[in-house]
């Protein structure tokens, strides 16, 4: 808001108000901006202290109709209005708000603050246990990782109240009697707004309640609050949508993120590009892509994070007996089909596929890419079956694609990648696992018991294979990447090239809720907060970008590591032989598990799918509709990338063995 001179009325302009129905209960605290026109104010009544900026532009509104900035049939209380601002029809009042330049306000009953106002900043949401025992506090600036600390790690006691003292901080910084209407904002046909700031650019039309929250808006990533959206004690970042009757309560919503179609959520967090329509959220941990469409859909209780529930999917969180306090975690991309149940506890593990109804509490957190199935009320386990599901590859390119986030500020620090360090460290586990109950039950069992679930012999051997086959497809690829950055003119400089750069990224790794690093870095974090070595919310938000920038280092620190492990030897004491066998395996598992998915991908151009095609004619016709419609197999867009992504990785692979024989001669030649 431009600062500028203000002066008192003159007595021309006060009597030439009054004409044109405007009344003040004291006309001397009513101050101007030098340029004043009165003509531009019919009907409105001022009380306390009233700055006002220059009118003298016009504005446009929808169907091109045209009017006059300057304030029409209102009463404003405390206020602070910016230069061409249009207010109309304030059917109450506007009372202590700082307008900025070029808002429109228009139609809408109460704009007010009461009070010093936090404007939803320090609310406790109730995340997970519905009794309180995970509350998070949320903040404009909150993050997921943040956020995921603050609810798993309770345990760490003086992390959580140094983190509390931070926020607590930010909010003394943020409170104020006055709220905010940014620049160029636009508010139409409003009941009532109580308590909220509103950052510029924010188009607000027809909400029902908004009630002591931030929307945190800006011009790269506007907020848009919706018809009938009802908002009480909440923050909405940058870029996101509430609208279509959502009703919202004790909520953190996310940048980027879509809310509406009668969508109900309540003490939940909705990070990064999560959607919601229809169903139902209650004490959720929404990580980034959290995704539910459909009616009868209840997350309750649970973590996720790019998940997609199926319609009528839903959970239970408590046995009746102490209350709800149990909670569930489904690790990143999960997806449940519709009509799926879960009874928490439980956690599923990554890129788990759920189907069915699940009434034991498992844990198939080191399955990862599992087929979670019901059958005759048991839970049936297919172990890493999702690694040749063409729909597993389709979300995980789509997710980058889908980032609705325009702010150049980004809260949450994304990755991507399908195989990290904390995937594979589950599938080396999942391979150990499968290997000792493989052992423990005996050559001849048909089925096995895994953590309240049961995994078939034909299912446990596929797994096993898969989860190699993506282990070799990782080494390979980290161990490609490195070489394509150095020179391999000698072995050595090939040793030199597989070098750790340090050891940061050795042992556990953990997902933050979008952002995989390594756990012992989060524990220096958390041990540097304890010790008051960091005592901003800044600096942790520097320490959260230091990791994912760094994500490729820490990585192949790691993959060193895990060579060693997993093919017994040190990658520095590889022969060159070796490598190349490496190498030669990394292209057999990618060329193999590609097919797989290009046979998946086939099974939708079947003869049974074209069901419903060809209406009204013969074979022929249901071929040429269905084709029509879908497209032929071999010129869809995913089969043709499945196909150039085989020959781009055969001649990658073919290119890295020759540059590694060429060293080989080279060294023959030397001696």
């Amino acid at each position: 808001m431009n600062k500028q001179q203000y002066r008192s009325l003159s007595p021309d302009e006060i009597e030439s108000l009054k004409m044109q129905g405007c009344a003040a209960d004291n006309w001397e605290t009513i101050r101007i901006a030098e340029g004043f026109e009165s003509e531009r104010f019919f009907n409105v009544q001022f009380s306390g202290n009233v700055r006002i900026g220059i009118q003298n532009q016009n504005i446009e509104l929808y169907g091109g109709v045209k009017k006059k900035c300057g304030v029409y049939h209102a009463h404003l209380h405390n206020c602070i209005v910016g230069n061409n601002v249009y207010i109309n029809h304030i059917k109450n009042y506007i009372a202590n708000y700082e307008i900025h330049d070029h808002v429109i306000i228009d139609n809408s009953d109460i704009c007010a603050v009461e009070g010093i106002s936090r404007f939803g900043n320090g609310t406790g949401v109730e995340v997970l246990d519905e009794t309180g025992g995970r509350k998070v506090v949320i903040y404009d600036e909150l993050s997921a990782h943040l956020a995921y600390i603050m609810a798993f790690y309770k345990h760490r006691r003086d992390v959580i109240v140094n983190l509390d003292k931070m926020i607590q901080d930010y909010c003394h910084k943020v409170k104020s009697d006055m709220g905010v209407i940014g620049e160029h904002s636009r508010i139409f046909n409003c009941r009532e707004i109580r308590n909220v700031k509103i950052g510029p650019y924010t188009h607000i039309n027809g909400a029902s309640v908004l009630q002591n929250g931030s929307i945190n808006s800006n011009h790269s990533a506007p907020v848009l609050v919706g018809h009938d959206a009802n908002l009480k004690n909440f923050i909405v970042s940058s870029g996101s949508e509430v609208s279509d009757g959502a009703i919202i309560a004790n909520c953190f919503i996310g940048q980027g993120c879509t809310l509406g179609a009668q969508y109900s959520a309540q003490n939940s967090l909705f990070f990064a590009n999560c959607q919601g329509f229809h169903g139902e959220a209650c004490a959720v941990f929404g990580g980034p892509y959290t995704v539910t469409h459909h009616k009868s859909t209840l997350l309750i209780a649970g973590m996720f994070s790019f998940c997609n529930a199926g319609s009528g999917s839903n959970q239970s969180n408590h046995m009746y007996k102490l209350g709800p306090i149990h909670h569930g975690i489904a690790e990143r991309g999960t997806k449940t089909t519709s009509d799926s149940y879960l009874l928490w506890p439980a956690r599923i593990g990554a890129f788990t596929l759920v189907m069915g109804r699940h009434y034991k509490n498992s844990d198939t957190s080191d399955m990862p890419f599992s087929y979670l199935i019901e059958n005759d009320d048991e839970s049936w386990l297919v172990p890493g079956v999702n690694l040749r599901s063409v729909g597993t590859i389709r979300d995980v390119l789509k997710w980058p694609k889908r980032d609705k986030r325009t702010d150049k500020h980004k809260l949450d620090y994304i990755n991507f990648n399908l195989l990290s360090p904390f995937t594979i460290q589950k599938m080396d586990h999942a391979i150990r696992i499968l290997h000792q109950i493989q052992k423990i039950s005996g050559e001849t069992t048909e089925v096995f018991s895994y953590n309240n679930t049961k995994i078939k012999r034909d299912a446990l051997q596929r797994g096993l294979k898969l989860y190699h086959m993506a282990i070799m497809k990782f080494i390979g690829n980290s161990i490609i990447t490195r070489l394509n950055k150095g020179q391999l003119h000698s072995p050595h400089e090939v040793t030199d090239c597989l070098l750790p750069t340090s050891a940061i990224g050795l042992g556990d790794w953990i997902d933050l809720s979008g952002l995989i690093a390594p756990k012992e870095e989060v524990i220096k974090l958390m041990e540097a907060i304890e010790r008051h070595e960091i005592t901003t919310l800044t600096e942790i938000d520097q320490k959260f970008r230091e990791f994912h920038a760094n994500y490729y280092e820490y990585e192949w620190n790691w993959t060193v590591e895990f060579i060693q492990k997993y093919l017994g030897k040190p990658i520095t004491e590889f022969a060159i032989e070796e490598i190349i066998d490496i190498v030669k395996q990394w292209r057999e598992s990618v060329v193999e598990l590609d097919q797989m998915l290009y046979d998946d991908a086939r099974k939708e151009f079947r003869i049974d799918v074209m069901t419903g095609f060809g209406i009204d004619g013969d074979q022929q016709i249901k071929q040429r509709d269905f084709e029509s419609v879908r497209g032929r197999f071999e010129e869809n867009d995913f089969v043709k990338e499945i196909l150039l992504h085989i020959e781009r990785k055969t001649k990658l692979g073919e290119r890295v063995i020759n540059q590694l024989q060429l060293t080989t001669k080279k060294l023959e030649k030397e001696k």
